[in-house]
């Protein structure tokens, strides 16, 4: 088994906090082994004013931590996995998912109304087209705004006079930096439906490093990882991406793996939700599907238009 190893992250305070977890995780136990943490500046970092639509694909935040995980400059990836596209490089893996915390979106407002009280008109900023899209569905008399940056980016034009009225933000997010009181109302599933994978984090390494991927099993969390995987497989067939308006929910629910998932116009004027029960051992095939029944319901609906 590996005695040292390298885990490389972006270096926003968010993932250097889950960078931090993971290390201490893998630590635990082990007085052998050391895990250092190296920053990586990906590409979705280094330009934080500019839409995330502009970059032209998936993968922003993950592509410069892969080539480094794949020069053997790093041992292993820290990523948050709804960052990490469906497909990965040939030669890497996902060789770890840890416990998953909460995970929903959250509704941060100036004055701390929830999502109901907000007066017609309201802004609310959101870079997510899956948010912005479910909320303009549910609340079609809001008004909408892009807004880029990190967590505490966010939260300061929030606070600025000219900023939006709302924001929205995973409450893990929230959760794992400490400012959980900030959130006005954390919002239903029901409502809006969270990203493929949010809240869960991936450990990614070479396939064939097998002390490391011995290491970072041992933080596994198998019924998280039945969950991500029936979301993921859910996105991988219904073609989407970061800039898609899908959302899915998977969890264990009495033995089972309930799959809930939704996909929307992007101006929210349709939205087609649905959900699927099956074994926990057959989270891909769930996945696919409710992906298979998502994409006729939509067909129907974008026909009817």
């Amino acid at each position: 088994m590996a005695s040292s190893l390298i885990i490389g992250t972006r270096g926003s305070r968010l993932a250097l906090v889950q960078a931090h977890s993971v290390a201490r995780d893998l630590e635990a136990g082990r007085d052998d082994l050391d895990v250092q943490v190296r920053v990586l500046t990906t590409k979705g970092d280094a330009d934080r004013d500019a839409s995330l639509d502009t970059f032209g694909g998936e993968g922003v935040f993950v592509k410069e931590l892969e080539r480094a995980l794949a020069s053997g400059e790093i041992d292993a990836a820290v990523h948050s996995l709804k960052d990490l596209p469906t497909s990965l490089p040939c030669g890497l893996a996902i060789a770890s998912v840890p416990e998953r915390v909460d995970p929903r979106d959250a509704l941060i407002s100036r004055d701390g109304a929830g999502l109901d009280d907000l007066p017609a008109g309201t802004c609310v900023a959101t870079g997510s087209p899956r948010r912005r899209a479910q909320l303009q569905h549910y609340r079609p008399d809001l008004r909408f705004a892009g807004i880029r940056g990190n967590i505490d980016t966010r939260l300061k034009k929030l606070e600025e006079p000219d900023g939006p009225d709302a924001i929205v933000l995973a409450v893990a997010g929230l959760q794992r930096l400490g400012w959980t009181d900030r959130i006005s109302e954390i919002l239903s599933p029901e409502v809006c439906m969270p990203a493929v994978g949010q809240a869960a984090l991936a450990i990614e390494t070479r396939n064939d490093d097998h002390p490391v991927l011995e290491a970072a099993r041992r933080i596994e969390d198998l019924p998280t990882r039945q969950a991500v995987t029936a979301e993921r497989a859910f996105l991988h067939y219904i073609g989407g991406g970061c800039h898609t308006p899908v959302g899915a929910w998977g969890r264990i629910e009495e033995g089972c793996l309930a799959l809930d998932a939704v996909l929307a116009a992007e101006d929210g004027e349709w939205l087609v939700r649905q959900s699927l029960r099956g074994q926990p051992g057959e989270a891909a095939d769930l996945g696919r599907r409710l992906a298979e029944a998502v994409l006729a319901e939509a067909a129907e609906a974008t026909e009817s238009r």
